[in-house]
């Protein structure tokens, strides 16, 4: 298994909605890095939910349930989307500044790469947010 973030502005969608939803197709991924990420994405693969813009945090976990297929709101068709179910919110919100305040997330694409709205989470990385979390 393998871990990663996704990131969504609350007001565009937001971790309620994916709740309400139960699932949701992540599309409109342009970046060409965060494509990469997305077509690496396999069924399994759990997800911290980030508020980005608004909030500034990890709100929840999901989950991957589709790996990559076309992206429907791609008119050029070069962009994949991902299926995502919620697992859970997290017991504590864990803010982007908490992560830059640790230097243990100094190499973290969250810190690194902050426009990035899709990034790897190492296995290290995961563990230690999900402590932070409130999590296990």
């Amino acid at each position: 298994m393998a871990y990663w973030l996704i990131k969504s502005e609350p007001s565009a969608y937001s971790w309620d909605q994916l709740v309400r939803e139960k699932r949701t197709s992540w599309t409109g991924v342009r970046n060409p890095q965060a494509t990469i990420n997305l077509k690496a994405m396999k069924v399994g693969d759990r997800c911290f939910f980030y508020h980005s813009g608004e909030g500034k945090e990890i709100v929840g976990i999901a989950e991957v349930v589709k790996a990559a297929y076309p992206d429907p709101t791609d008119k050029a068709g070069k962009a994949v989307t991902v299926d995502v179910a919620a697992v859970g919110p997290v017991k504590q919100p864990v803010t982007l500044s908490a992560i830059k305040a640790d230097p243990g997330f100094a190499d973290f694409k969250l810190v690194r790469q902050s426009r990035l709205s899709v990034v790897p989470v190492s296995a290290d990385h995961w563990k230690l947010l999900l402590k932070m979390s409130g999590g296990k």
